[in-house]
């Protein structure tokens, strides 16, 4: 069968992979591109908006990336990054949305106040100090602190209802913060890709092979899971986006640069809310403190969402023990993921992760009963029948090779690039989607240097990304103009009333 020559393949139609056609089709209309997935649907993995935490990460609230350090200080140095790559993302959606690339702001993105809440004297001396030592960045300096209990309800009622009196809490808040329905996003940067030129989507389609050509070339062999027929593609540049899958393709690809790498899937549920009449007091983001021993994704969180137009609330996630790389994968994936290459590695990460492995699977077997007494811990006065459980995403998170020969577990993202900069892929979980700019860009820069070497193309990308190759956390009056700009342009610092409030009820 003769194969479809195109200059880039994109494997997975989820954010990563969706952001970056729209970047690549952006900087040059010409590149004949394909995007092929293994589901009948965009979007439906990690991205979608019940697999995804959908905070818009953006280190307000998050309290798991100021972590304290051995002499008490707090750590804000990951917070500010993370902020500034979040800005990056911003940027980018409010020119789509400015150029119509992308639809009116409120079919993926919606104001939502991002809030840390906190109890206890130790726990109230660390909020304060993060506070006071974010509040010192421009990045931060529009965030409120509060002891005051009538101050806190007021930001998150819930929260406040059926507390005792006498407890000492704390909070801080961000007023625009965002809730961003990356599956809504997806779709909506896939169905403008279908109406450029050149650009082809292949749904219901596994990846059965990657075969580097002696001219930098990739041969990919695609399966179509409804008929069985092969189909081929010679592309010049293959990007794996394919979330849990990542690590099997990029294994399947052969790549030195692959070697040592392996996967710790972790699973999630959701409690969701099915009174109407609770989810209408709550809008606001409120994250706390995570259980010790649980991974970054874990931290709870109780949560206005906007999905297809309508308010929902969820409490989690809570993690669980898997061996499945994808929601809709397979109970052999993780043991399909060894090799020699990264069995010592994981046989290490293994026997030093003991207690994380005990905790996820100690979440994975607790009653509805012992999950809604973890959701009282934020909302005193919950009620079991109020709540239903949801299955969320699979994350699956990086194991490497660490300076001993040994393995280590990452909790970020990683973009892996082949020495010929013809094949690139995505490892990693948090903060996953809401830095999937930063992070295609870091493609971009690594793989298609040419694009970005020009004067055109950087000032192309200057066009999309006003503080491109600039510092958003050294220089205030750059981060002051886009962020005003992008409030504006995506309808973040409206006031949260003008959102359409009418409940969204779970389907469990």
């Amino acid at each position: 069968m003769t194969a479809k020559q195109v200059d880039v393949l994109l494997i997975g139609a989820g954010v990563m992979s969706s952001t970056l056609g729209m970047l690549l089709k952006q900087m040059d209309p010409s590149l004949k591109m394909v995007q092929v997935e293994r589901l009948d649907q965009v979007a439906q993995e990690s991205t979608d908006a019940l697999n995804n935490a959908g905070t818009g990460h953006a280190a307000y609230c998050e309290l798991n990336y100021t972590p304290t350090q051995p002499d008490g200080s707090v750590d804000i140095s990951k917070a500010l990054s993370i902020n500034a790559a979040f800005e990056l993302s911003l940027q980018f959606w409010s020119y789509l949305v400015e150029t119509q690339a992308l639809p009116e702001p409120k079919h993926f993105i919606n104001p939502s106040p991002h809030c840390s809440f906190v109890w206890g004297e130790e726990n109230v001396a660390f909020l304060r100090q993060r506070f006071q030592q974010l509040k010192a960045s421009h990045l931060f300096e529009d965030m409120e602190y509060s002891e005051d209990p009538a101050q806190i309800s007021q930001w998150m009622p819930l929260v406040m209802q059926g507390r005792g009196a006498n407890e000492k809490v704390a909070a801080t808040r961000m007023a625009y913060g965002a809730d961003v329905n990356f599956g809504a996003l997806s779709r909506s940067l896939v169905e403008h890709l279908q109406t450029l030129p050149d650009f082809d989507l292949q749904l219901n389609q596994s990846v059965e092979g990657l075969i580097p050509l002696k001219d930098n070339r990739w041969r990919v062999m695609l399966k179509d899971r409804n008929t069985g027929q092969m189909n081929f593609y010679i592309s010049r540049f293959v990007f794996i986006g394919a979330g849990g899958a990542a690590l099997p393709l990029l294994q399947k690809s052969g790549i030195k640069e692959s070697r040592g790498y392996g996967g710790f899937p972790v699973s999630g549920q959701w409690l969701i809310c099915n009174n109407p009449e609770v989810i209408e007091k709550h809008h606001a983001k409120v994250y706390g403190k995570p259980p010790l021993g649980a991974p970054p994704m874990s931290v709870p969180h109780l949560d206005t969402r906007i999905i297809q137009g309508k308010k929902a609330l969820l409490f989690g996630p809570f993690a669980g023990f898997t061996t499945k790389f994808l929601k809709q994968g397979s109970y052999f994936d993780l043991v399909r993921s060894v090799s020699a290459s990264n069995l010592r590695p994981l046989m290490s990460v293994g026997v030093n992760n003991l207690d994380l492995t005990r905790y996820l699977i100690a979440e994975s077997l607790q009653s509805q009963t012992a999950r809604v007494e973890s959701l009282r811990r934020y909302f005193p006065e919950a009620k079991d029948e109020d709540w239903q459980l949801s299955i969320a995403g699979q994350r699956v998170q990086i194991i490497k090779k660490d300076e001993k020969g040994g393995g280590k577990l990452e909790f970020g993202t990683e973009v892996i690039v082949s020495e010929n900069k013809s094949l690139a892929a995505l490892l990693g979980a948090s903060p996953g989607a809401s830095t999937s700019v930063q992070a295609m860009l870091d493609v971009l820069e690594k793989a298609f240097p040419t694009l970005l070497n020009s004067e055109a193309g950087r000032a192309r990308l200057k066009q999309m990304i006003p503080s491109y190759g600039e510092s958003l956390v050294q220089d205030q009056a750059l981060l002051k103009r886009v962020r005003k700009h992008t409030l504006s342009t995506l309808k973040l610092a409206e006031p949260v009333a003008q959102i359409n409030d009418e409940p969204a009820v779970a389907n469990a």
